[in-house]
């Protein structure tokens, strides 16, 4: 039998969900079966994983400048042309592409192409949390007439899942539900590393640490997560370090709203770091204080690295985080909430410690690489096989 050809399609490989998942993806996918390229724009920020990913995948990487995240009629045009002539050129069997961008280029580029089966992961949506009412209620049409070129859309949380449904951007028939993985065993924290990192940031042995793990966006919450630091200072009797790990638009105005709360002595910017994991180690609380979010990696690595996770109660959050369990839920956009479960948590050390080792269990067994590209692999074989049987 003939190997697929299947095209993986995404904007960058920068260090978040969905290129890890694309990279995953990429590099478990049985060589025997299928025949893997990568189609992706500029990548700024790789991991160190990604880096070597895409040393040893070289040949089989089409980068486009032109595709990018952000909106640019011109160069949209021209990264649409530019996949139309790849996927004319190279036949392929399957066309998957990822995140909202790629998605759209992609799988237009697809159908227009005639490739036999478009495959999408939106990774989360844009139909709340992040635009007004107008341009979000564009954004569900959009995906509606999208929908029309897809032949399965991949969810990778039961309400995603539901929220394509209840907006009738597909029928649930046309959606598979298949949950992200992550190689979970990858790391293991030492002793002498954590000292290093603590060190390296001035952080005293015996101070509590909590951290904030992500891209300085506004959808990300990170103001909420420096008004709790406030809160949390103001009756602490040990003060606790907050770290705030991650890059983007907000940066400067965030460090603004830091020495303006005078929290400077307790808080640090990290800026992009490739040794996310180790950092995550360190923690004795991770808070994730997103407004909108399709799953949350680095909720289900700091379960692993058995970090107590503290989130707001949106999109995926509550499938991935088991409340009260492994984690504390809380509002989205309240700072309030965020530092009552911060301080309740930093005066309950048994407490920390039980949600610690709950979150190594629940995370186990549910989130792993292996599992979601064998879902993957079969879903692209059975499409694959429908498609050919049809005869379309």
């Amino acid at each position: 039998m003939a190997k697929l050809k299947v095209a993986e399609v995404i904007t960058r490989l920068d260090w978040s969900g969905s290129p890890e998942i694309v990279r995953i993806i990429s590099t478990y996918l049985q060589r025997d079966e299928f025949e893997v390229t990568v189609i992706v724009g500029l990548t700024r920020y790789p991991t160190a994983k990604t880096k070597d990913f895409l040393f040893e995948f070289a040949d089989r990487i089409i980068v486009l400048p032109y595709l990018k995240r952000d909106i640019s009629p011109f160069e949209d045009l021209r990264a649409f042309f530019s996949l139309c002539n790849i996927f004319s050129k190279k036949k392929f069997d399957i066309v998957h592409t990822h995140t909202a961008k790629a998605g759209a280029l992609g799988r237009l580029a697809a159908f227009f192409c005639r490739v036999p089966v478009v495959i999408h992961t939106p990774h989360g949506h844009n139909f709340y949390g992040y635009f007004g009412r107008v341009l979000s209620a564009c954004i569900i049409q959009v995906e509606r007439l999208l929908s029309l070129c897809t032949t399965k859309l991949i969810a990778l949380t039961e309400l995603e899942r539901s929220d394509y449904v209840t907006c009738k951007v597909a029928p649930e028939s046309k959606i598979a539900l298949i949950y992200q993985g992550l190689e979970l065993d990858r790391y293991i924290p030492t002793q002498e590393r954590t000292l290093k990192l603590k060190e390296e940031f001035g952080i005293g042995e015996g101070r509590k640490i909590i951290g904030m793990v992500g891209r300085l966006e506004s959808v990300k919450g990170p103001r909420y997560f420096i008004e709790a630091a406030a809160l949390v200072l103001k009756q602490a009797g040990d003060k606790p370090v907050f770290l705030m790990v991650g890059e983007g638009s907000l940066r400067n105005e965030l460090k603004e709203q830091v020495e303006k709360l005078g929290l400077r002595p307790s808080f640090v910017f990290t800026g992009w770091r490739e040794d996310n994991l180790e950092l995550i180690s360190i923690l004795d609380i991770l808070v994730a204080p997103s407004l909108n979010e399709a799953v949350g990696m680095v909720l289900i690595e700091s379960q692993a690295l058995g970090v107590p996770v503290i989130a707001t109660r949106v999109g995926g959050i509550p499938e991935v985080v088991r409340e009260a369990v492994t984690g504390i839920l809380v509002e989205p956009a309240c700072a309030d909430a965020l530092a009552r479960a911060i301080t309740e948590l930093l005066e309950d050390e048994a407490r920390r410690c039980r949600m610690g080792q709950a979150g190594k269990e629940w995370v186990s067994g549910r989130f792993k690489a292996r599992n979601m590209v064998e879902a993957i692999s079969r879903l692209y074989e059975h499409e694959f096989a429908k498609k050919t049987k049809s005869g379309n």
